[in-house]
């Protein structure tokens, strides 16, 4: 008689080396038992990295950014640059994610590309450095939606926002968001198909409602070839003229770089999602592709729209986009559409919490987080970790508070959550260029492109990693200080120095659950593949 807990005919299989493996089975490969709900499918777990990239999101939060650093012809061009490098640093993770197909993501690949010495060294850096971003990403997403909430209460009304009520707004999404995780992936893959339709055709409404109504559009000129240089403070002297206009230009690239930012949720999901290692690497790639794409065609539409650039940059509303808005479809069109984009951004705090607690749990399994134990559980009726939830809202509304004194501290969270996700990413990836005898391929690869690929995007990870560093308005005082650098400091002093005093002598890595006989789940080859599937098969037809 068969086991009931062992795959069978019906169950969703992945290939490796030619032999059919269920998802349990290749989660027990790796040394893990099956304790989320596995119940997402290939296009919801394209959609929750796609809802987390959302670029309706990520472009109206920094498309004042986007003006004044660079302006039109930057925003547009660096899209372009940005999404074709972006591809490459997809690419790269998907393959490594089609080996190991865990809810741990970066920092598991990284454990298990290394040698064994080096491994749990390994591990720790990535997983830290993927805990900041996803901790920083959520803060931007969810302080946006607050922003934009704040901002669409002023339209028509006296109600006058400040910081302090922002805040306030602020940590009542983080506590919807975080109630909504707290139901689980039975309420939440629900929500991704709304959330997927939203962001589609919402940005398409939206582009084409302000296009159709705008009483005149900006010429092709403006938007492809205008350069502004707008990083002076009070209309001083900006960074084109103190250092040169490629400084504006490479900084201005933010924007573009923190919108297709997130695209590893489809990683952390593949616990929760079937034939995870194949669906796993195409959602990936597949919400960067569809997010290039829809991202540059909002962009476009936002910047042909623009009716007078002076009054949009200074508008009283605070957001460009906003302005756009009134200016183009008037005060009723302006509600119904920033309902579209705080809507979409309500969903992409919702998922980014999905995806930060996923990994925060994966994470605590392993011991690598204070509280381990404690934070190490699933709720056995929501099959979800409750506590992690509440953590990843916790940590994003502590990251949100410098805020209140700051005036770059929101472009600041973005360079914190780009740089600290794409380190995460490039470390693997790095690891994999550098391992590349050790790395067995999942089903889904990219043959020969793989090794050329995987360098040039470690290549520009290092490149972000130091150009989000720098400073983005001059001069450069306590109020415009970019903290980007202290945050990353703080968290690099933390890993490394945390390592040196202590973790050194127990984080062995991420921990076996479980060994199957005759498994060596440390480096499996496609022998100790068939050899575990011959097991299953002999034990499914006893």
């Amino acid at each position: 008689m068969a086991d009931s807990n062992l795959p069978t005919e019906d169950s969703r299989t992945v290939e490796m080396g030619g032999v059919h493996i269920g998802d349990e089975a290749e989660l027990a490969r790796m040394g893990y038992k099956q304790e989320l709900r596995r119940d997402l499918t290939l296009l919801q777990n394209f959609g929750v990295s796609f809802s987390i990239i959302s670029v309706i999101t990520g472009i109206p939060s920094l498309f004042l950014f986007g003006l004044t650093t660079g302006g039109p012809a930057v925003m547009v061009w660096g899209w372009v640059v940005v999404a074709f490098f972006t591809m490459l640093v997809g690419l790269a993770m998907a393959e490594i994610c089609s080996a190991h197909p865990t809810s741990g993501g970066p920092y598991f690949w990284a454990a298990m590309i290394s040698k064994p010495q080096g491994a749990p060294f390994a591990s720790w850096v990535t997983g830290w450095f993927n805990l900041m971003g996803q901790v920083a990403v959520t803060t931007g997403i969810s302080f946006a939606c607050a922003t934009f909430i704040s901002t669409a209460a002023t339209i028509g009304t006296n109600y006058e926002p400040n910081s302090h009520k922002t805040i306030g707004i602020y940590a009542a999404v983080l506590f919807a968001q975080g109630t909504i995780n707290t139901f689980g992936v039975r309420i939440l893959k629900y929500l991704n198909n709304v959330s997927v339709w939203w962001h589609a055709l919402g940005t398409t409404s939206l582009v084409i409602a302000i296009l159709a109504a705008a009483p005149k559009l900006q010429s092709g000129k403006f938007v492809f070839r205008t350069f502004i240089d707008g990083t002076g403070v009070d209309g001083g002297i900006g960074w084109s003229q103190r250092a040169s206009p490629a400084y504006v230009a490479v900084i201005g690239v933010l924007m573009a770089q923190y919108t297709l930012t997130g695209f590893d949720a489809s990683a952390h999901m593949t616990e929760e999602t079937h034939n995870a290692a194949r669906s796993g690497p195409i959602g990936i790639i597949m919400s960067i592709g569809v997010s290039a794409f829809l991202g540059w065609f909002l962009l476009l539409g936002l910047l042909f729209s623009i009716q007078d650039y002076g009054r949009t940059v200074a508008s009283p509303t605070g957001e460009p986009v906003t302005q756009i808005f009134l200016d183009t479809v008037g005060e009723k069109g302006a509600i119904v559409l920033m309902v579209i984009v705080i809507g979409a951004m309500f969903f992409c705090g919702t998922f980014s919490v999905t995806s930060n607690s996923r990994m925060m749990y994966a994470f605590s399994r392993d011991g690598a987080i204070p509280g381990s134990k404690f934070l190490h559980k699933v709720d056995h009726r929501w099959h979800s970790p409750i506590r992690t939830v509440w953590l990843a809202c916790t940590l994003s509304f502590f990251l949100g508070l410098p805020s209140i004194g700051s005036s770059v501290a929101f472009s600041a969270a973005t360079s914190i959550a780009t740089i600290g996700l794409y380190t995460s990413y490039g470390l693997p990836i790095a690891l994999r260029v550098i391992y590349a005898d050790r790395f067995v391929r999942g089903p889904f690869h990219i043959g020969k492109f793989s090794y050329p690929i995987a360098t040039a995007a470690v290549l520009w990870i290092a490149f972000i990693s130091i150009v989000f560093c720098l400073p983005e308005l001059n001069p450069v005082n306590a109020q415009t200080l970019n903290y980007a650098p202290v945050a990353v400091g703080i968290v690099l002093t933390y890993a490394l120095g945390f390592w040196a005093v202590s973790a050194r002598r127990w984080f062995t890595g991420p921990i076996k659950q479980i060994a199957e006989e005759g498994l060596d789940i440390g480096l499996a080859g496609p022998a100790v593949m068939i050899e575990k599937a011959e097991f299953r098969e002999k034990s499914t037809s006893s």
